[in-house]
């Protein structure tokens, strides 16, 4: 058994150990409730622009008409759009985004390009010598304009014909203690979704078709920005839940270290006072 010396160092340390996880839980708890509110908003925001979108397309004959953000072409070249943390701490999170980024890409029988969005991402597939053609880092409390030159990289590129399709790879939100990895298509755009359920009770102006093609960008701008807030979401929840598990394996650790130190420090009392029974036992004996 360690020396006293070294369990009160050890309990010293890991108690070091405990209180800096346990400010990390209550930063990621304080940033997880803002950034949860900012997942409920903007999901709100974009659900309202996928009904308008699908509410449109089922009003214009895309056969006459060109909607170039709804062309569907023949697939040589794909952008990812992957979403990751600039940071780790997060139990699995990073890992499991970055584990389903490379099966999509080893998957895919067409090239991929890379847009990373967040540090931990980019060093990840550019380790495996993946083709990152852009790296962007977002600020901690993004609002959509932080967003646009991802949203609109990704639609210059599709419009110039650099890639047929457009993924992102991002961690989706379910609640506090699940976050799934998510891949989804946002270009071109799918006007399948409930069609057949669609009753047109708008009247546009100038026109459909106007309307329509003013949309259909800030449909993708929506659900760009709405992957970021999931991200971020996911993150801070997945910090907070891993910090707390440090926090409590930490006493729990020092709690043990606490019965080994008295059981130390008792047995040395023990030793001591069998030398003095010893000592006192060889006087008399004298």
């Amino acid at each position: 058994m360690p020396s006293t010396k070294e369990l009160r160092a050890r309990i010293k340390s890991v108690s070091n150990t405990s209180k800096v996880t346990g400010a990390m839980q209550l930063i990621a708890a304080s940033k997880m409730r803002r950034a949860q509110q900012q997942v409920l908003m903007g999901k709100k925001y974009a659900e309202t622009i996928q009904s308008l979108l699908t509410n449109l397309s089922s009003s214009v004959d895309l056969e006459k008409v060109n909607i170039p953000l709804l062309d569907n072409r023949e697939i040589n070249n794909k952008l990812m759009i992957l979403v990751t943390p600039d940071r780790g701490l997060a139990g699995a999170l990073v890992g499991n985004v970055n584990k389903k980024a490379i099966e999509v890409i080893q998957k895919s029988t067409e090239n991929y390009n890379i847009l990373s969005v967040g540090r931990k991402g980019f060093r990840f597939l550019n380790s495996r010598d993946q083709n990152i053609v852009e790296q962007i880092e977002i600020p901690d409390k993004p609002e959509i304009t932080d967003t646009l030159s991802i949203s609109d990289f990704a639609i210059e590129g599709f419009l110039e014909g650099k890639w047929d399709q457009v993924d992102l790879v991002y961690s989706e939100f379910i609640n506090t203690t699940s976050q799934i990895p998510k891949l989804q298509t946002i270009l071109p755009i799918s006007n399948e979704d409930e069609k057949e359920d669609v009753i047109n009770d708008y009247i546009y102006e100038p026109s459909d078709y106007e309307v329509l093609i003013e949309l259909t960008p800030k449909y993708v701008r929506s659900q760009v920005y709405q992957s970021i807030l999931e991200s971020f979401a996911s993150e801070h929840s997945a910090r907070m839940v891993a910090m707390q598990n440090a926090t409590d394996n930490a006493n729990e650790l020092i709690g043990e270290l606490t019965l080994d130190l008295n059981k130390a420090r008792q047995e040395t009392i023990t030793a001591e006072l069998l030398d003095l029974i010893g000592g006192i036992s060889a006087l008399e004996g004298k």
